[in-house]
C-alpha cells in the first residue's frame, strides 16, 4: 500500500521545494564564459524578439546576463527556458521592476534581478562575504553599480586571479565579455553557486 502524506508534510514539501536545475560543472562554466571574450565586443541592450527556447541576441553584442546564459547553455541550462517556465507558473515571486503583467520569454532572462530572484529560488544562493577564498571558480556575483539609485550587474568568478588573490570576473559591463578584477569594486548584492 502507498504511503500517504500527511497535509502538515504535504504543506512542508510543497514549501521547501526548490525548483529544478540542471548539474554544472563550474569549470565548464567558466571555460564557457571565456570563450565568449574576443567574440562578444559590445553592448546592447535593446528589446529584441527571440526564438523559444534557447534564444539568443548575436553572439558579437548582448548584456552582462547573456554572458551567464550563454555559458551555462553550453551545458544544457537553458536559462531562457528554466526561468521563463518558473516565472510562468510564479509570477509574484519575481521583481515588479518593468511594469510588467505577465513573463516575457524575449528578455525576462537577460534581467539581472531576474536571474538573481531564479537562482534563490532554485536554491543556489550563497552567503556575500568580503572574503576572496569565499568566491569560487563558476560562482556567479550581483552588484549594484551605483551608490544612488539601483544599476544591477552580473559576472562569472573565473578560475584566475588577481595579483593580490582577488578572483577576476568574466563579465560584459559596456565593452563586450572581459576578464577584469573587478569582485569587490562594486557592492555585492548576490552571490550563487549553480
Amino acid at each position: 500500500m502507498p504511503a500517504r502524506l500527511t497535509p502538515v508534510l504535504f504543506a512542508f514539501l510543497l514549501c521547501n521545494h526548490a525548483i529544478a536545475f540542471p548539474k554544472i560543472d563550474p569549470a565548464a562554466t567558466v571555460a564557457a564564459a571565456r570563450s565568449q571574450i574576443g567574440v562578444t565586443t559590445s553592448y546592447d541592450p535593446a528589446y529584441r524578439k527571440l526564438a523559444y527556447p534557447g534564444g539568443d541576441v548575436p553572439i558579437d553584442t548582448g548584456v552582462c546576463a547573456d554572458v551567464i546564459v550563454r555559458a551555462l547553455r553550453k551545458q544544457n541550462a537553458d536559462l531562457q527556458r528554466l526561468l521563463h517556465e518558473d516565472m510562468a507558473e510564479n509570477f509574484s515571486a519575481y521583481p515588479k521592476n518593468w511594469g510588467l503583467n505577465a513573463p516575457d520569454k524575449n528578455i525576462d532572462h537577460r534581467r539581472v534581478p531576474n536571474l538573481c530572484a531564479y537562482f534563490t529560488r532554485a536554491g543556489k544562493s550563497v552567503p556575500v562575504t568580503d572574503k576572496s577564498s569565499d568566491y569560487k571558480p563558476g560562482d556567479i556575483v550581483a552588484w549594484n553599480l551605483r551608490t544612488a539609485g539601483s544599476l544591477p550587474h552580473i559576472g562569472i568568478v573565473s578560475d584566475k586571479k588577481a595579483g593580490d588573490g582577488t578572483p577576476l570576473i568574466i563579465h560584459n559591463i559596456g565593452l563586450g565579455a572581459r576578464e577584469e578584477n573587478i569582485l569587490f569594486l562594486y557592492k555585492i548584492t548576490g552571490h550563487f553557486r549553480p
